[in-house]
């Protein structure tokens, strides 16, 4: 599928073992979705810009290259803050951002209760953080406040599962959009929930089932 990019690390796969694992408790959740999110910022973060500069070493001058650029990392809440604390892991400068969206349950459409942005969200790249994406209805309405905001050219979405239909639904609206997973799953079931997926990555990670 096209702007989708599927991260199969070992490293990373073996912490989506964990979250699929319905014996896994909270505090080893929690841990594993951190840690996802730290190994997607690697992938996600693979071809932004860097600039050359001179240091010293303790030998002699060498040319080395950093990042000169500033990130803001999204969350939709509530699910999305340990993802989002994952990857700002080695991105300790980024901004946060948190967009509140919920899924009503009965008619699985989303519900938007809070964004609070950034001053300047036009400087540098976005990372829109949501661990599941299912029907895609909560994404595609984050995606709807940021793009009245600002341009989205220098968006990315970093998510930890993936359903065919919600890509199908956020690329039908968003094509340009590239998301960031560590799998597509196969199916969603007549609640809306990912098959096999991992459950509600919210209730699990903070224990409220």
């Amino acid at each position: 599928m096209k702007n989708i990019r599927t991260f199969n690390h070992p490293f990373l796969q073996e912490r989506l073992a964990v979250l699929r694992d319905k014996n896994t408790d909270t505090a080893h959740f929690r841990r594993a979705l951190i840690e996802c999110g730290e190994l997607l910022s690697i992938e996600i973060a693979r071809d932004l810009p860097t600039s050359e500069i001179t240091v010293e070493t303790p030998l002699e001058p060498a040319t080395v290259a950093v990042m000169e650029y500033s990130v803001t990392v999204i969350a939709i809440l509530r699910a999305a803050l340990g993802l989002a604390e994952g990857l700002t892991r080695y991105l300790p400068d980024a901004r946060i951002g948190h967009i509140g969206i919920y899924r009503d349950k009965e008619t699985l459409k989303p519900v938007k209760y809070y964004c609070k942005m950034p001053s300047d969200l036009a400087n540098g790249y976005m990372i829109l953080a949501d661990p599941m994406l299912a029907t895609g209805g909560s994404l595609i309405a984050a995606l709807d406040v940021l793009a009245a905001l600002t341009s989205l050219a220098n968006l990315r979405v970093a998510t930890i599962v993936a359903a065919p239909e919600g890509i199908a639904a956020v690329h039908e609206k968003y094509p340009q959009i590239p998301i960031y997973t560590a799998a597509v799953d196969r199916e969603l079931n007549d609640l809306g929930y990912i098959l096999p997926g991992l459950g509600d990555a919210g209730d699990r990670q903070y224990g409220t089932y």
